[in-house]
């Protein structure tokens, strides 16, 4: 079935794109399509040409002048023939424009979110990786998640975990040729050797799934939590990150009960700020939950800006390896929050402890990003654990070849080659905008 969307945001603009795909795309635009040169229809056109013409109504009337950009399969986006057609953007224009493609008589329907990615994906032109780099790279707003998206959309991810499968294979099939020869004098692998290449296959593995917390920090924000006693300006601090009044600043104690969080961009990279309620001893209940909440940002924060003031102790927190804290004495010569002063250094602190994070998380300059391939990596994990057990204490090939081939369809899951379900499939491609 042939399809068509308009590609490019709803409302007004200067040019708007419609995205027809299909087997007759090229015919169907071609019925409406007036070239300014003549013999210069769409159909019989070579791929990957832009003609400018008019666009009409079944009945001949001009919509728009337009210009239709032709590629034909396999060598357009969703591996069918594509025609894009450039409009002004009038939403009168856009929706005239769609209305004729998809007549009732045109055997062309609108297209459901995210279908063009998916018939890339069905059609071999990416794989289930790419595909949600798409996603990922339209949705970027920073620097870091543009070069992530970019690189995963260029098969980043794809190449590591091919190389991954390349060696998977090798080894399942040497366990299998043990077993067919089991029985002669013939020896196929030294499992020393076998249990060498196993463990280096994990710890690969290992290594990408923990580059997911570097990954989700660029993808949703590097979290920040701003924590202090009460009064030390850790609102007023977070005013003059955000540049903006955001949070309530006042001088009675406990005005913050609940978190307060924006976000910002810095160096790049997206910051995620909280600001916290104070931490003290209170019987106030409410502003008691308030401070639970506090230490809860505390614990999930990358980042940990301690607030104080001159003579008043830095508050007692639990913090993990991974965190970093940033001790801020406020009210001093050197930092006030109040009038910007040790503002820009604190901000240039933030973008270096983020390069750094991220310079570190990364496995060979790969990052991972999404949820889903972190779990089918943490799945590849406990399989591959199995195989190394499994060699160690001189299991069968044949049931150490079974758990090698888990490994491989746990990977193959993350490229979408070994993805059957039509839910799944759905689940993935319904957070796409309709036109991509």
């Amino acid at each position: 079935m042939n399809i068509a969307a308009i590609s490019t945001p709803h409302g007004l603009g200067g040019i708007a794109v419609i995205r027809v795909s299909g087997p007759d795309a090229t015919a169907i635009v071609d019925r409406h399509f007036k070239p300014h040169k003549a013999g210069h229809q769409l159909v019989g056109r070579p791929t990957h040409t832009l003609t400018f013409g008019q666009f009409t109504t079944a009945s001949g009337e001009v919509l728009d002048d337009v210009v239709c950009s032709l590629y034909k399969a396999p060598h357009s986006f969703t591996g069918e023939d594509v025609v894009e057609i450039s409009c002004h953007g009038s939403l009168y224009v856009q929706q005239a424009i769609m209305h004729e493609l998809t007549s009732p008589d045109s055997h062309c329907r609108l297209a459901e979110a995210g279908e063009f990615t998916r018939r890339a994906f069905s059609n071999g032109r990416m794989d289930l990786s790419q595909a949600e780099a798409v996603a990922d790279l339209i949705a970027a707003q920073t620097a870091a998640q543009h070069r992530v998206a970019i690189s995963q959309l260029k098969g980043s991810i794809s190449q590591q975990l091919d190389a991954l499968r390349d060696q998977l294979l090798q080894l399942t099939s040497l366990l299998e040729l043990e077993l067919d020869f089991s029985e002669e004098d013939v020896e196929f692998a030294d499992r020393t050797q076998l249990l060498k290449l196993a463990n280096s296959i994990d710890q690969e593995v290992t290594h990408l799934s923990d580059s997911f917390a570097a990954g989700n920090a660029i993808k949703n924000g590097i979290p920040v939590a701003i924590i202090g006693a009460p009064n030390v300006g850790k609102s007023t601090l977070l005013n003059a990150l955000l540049k903006d009044d955001r949070a309530i600043v006042s001088d009675i104690q406990g005005t913050t009960r609940d978190l307060i969080e924006d976000t910002i961009t810095l160096g790049g990279f997206l910051f995620r700020f909280i600001d916290t309620a104070g931490i003290r001893h209170t019987d106030d209940t409410i502003e008691r939950l308030g401070i639970e909440r506090s230490m809860l940002a505390a614990e999930k924060a990358q980042i940990i800006l301690l607030l104080t003031e001159p003579n008043v102790d830095f508050p007692t927190i639990n913090v993990r390896d991974d965190q970093t804290v940033i001790r801020i004495v406020n009210k001093t010569p050197e930092f006030q929050a109040l009038n910007n002063i040790g503002i820009d250094q604190l901000e240039q602190r933030l973008v270096q402890i983020a390069q750094s994070f991220v310079s570190g998380g990364a496995s060979d300059g790969i990052l991972i990003t999404n949820i889903r391939h972190k779990q089918m990596l943490d799945q590849a994990h406990c399989d591959i654990t199995l195989v190394i057990q499994g060699l160690e204490q001189h299991l069968s090939g044949d049931l150490v070849a079974e758990d090698l081939r888990a490994v491989i369809t746990s990977l193959n899951a993350i490229l979408g080659r070994s993805i059957t379900s039509q839910d799944t499939l759905n689940n993935i491609f319904k957070n796409f905008c309709v036109g991509k």
